[in-house]
């Protein structure tokens, strides 16, 4: 049984990404490292009403029974975790990621905060994008060196320290995307362009 306080995190995370809309009604999965084990949420839960029960434990290096009734990206964040640093994933499909995706090789951050924090966005294309099995090959590569990733026309993967962490970057990478889309629509040029200013790499 999960301990009530990792549970919280899991309750309000899933209930944050719900209330934004970075998902349907059942799509998403969020997950942290425990040791050998993952915690990850269950197959079918709904993010913003999960219950103890939801949380599934599978092992990171072996296939287990948890397998069964665990998130179908499972083998996406076990591979996130084998190559990377990352201690919690989240996945969602966070629109104005989504639609960048569609139409830019990466998502250029227009605003402060985002070139502070990610400077830009990678996007990765794969064959099935629906998939998990071209994603857990190619997601993790990036994760190597970025705090998350676009898979064109899907979502985005972020991984941090707690799921708190990852719940920030993909929050901030949907901020900054959306402000991009936002300014693209309005065909103005920029004030100041900030991403082109030394001193955002100096912090």
């Amino acid at each position: 049984m999960i301990d009530p306080a990792t549970f919280k995190q899991f309750q309000i995370t899933g209930k944050v990404l719900t209330d934004h809309k970075y998902n349907t009604s059942h799509s998403g999965n969020i997950s942290m490292r425990a040791g050998g084990k993952i915690l990850i949420k269950r197959r079918g839960a709904m993010l913003g009403y999960l219950e103890p029960e939801d949380i599934i434990e599978t092992d990171l290096y072996n296939t287990d029974s948890g397998i069964m009734l665990s998130s179908t990206e499972t083998d996406v964040h076990r591979q996130i975790y084998l190559n990377t640093d990352a201690m919690a994933i989240i996945h969602a499909h966070n629109p104005f990621c989504v639609i960048l995706s569609l139409i830019e090789d990466e998502i250029t951050c227009l605003d402060a905060e985002g070139i502070y924090m990610y400077r830009k966005i990678p996007i990765i294309e794969v064959d099935n994008p629906a998939g998990p099995i071209d994603a857990a090959r190619e997601v993790p590569k990036v994760l190597k060196n970025y705090p998350v990733v676009v898979v064109r026309g899907h979502g985005a993967f972020a991984k941090g320290n707690t799921l708190f962490d990852a719940l920030q970057n993909i929050t901030g990478a949907e901020q900054s995307a959306m402000i991009r889309y936002h300014i693209m629509l309005t065909g103005k040029p920029l004030k100041r362009d900030y991403s082109k200013e030394k001193f955002f790499s100096e912090w």
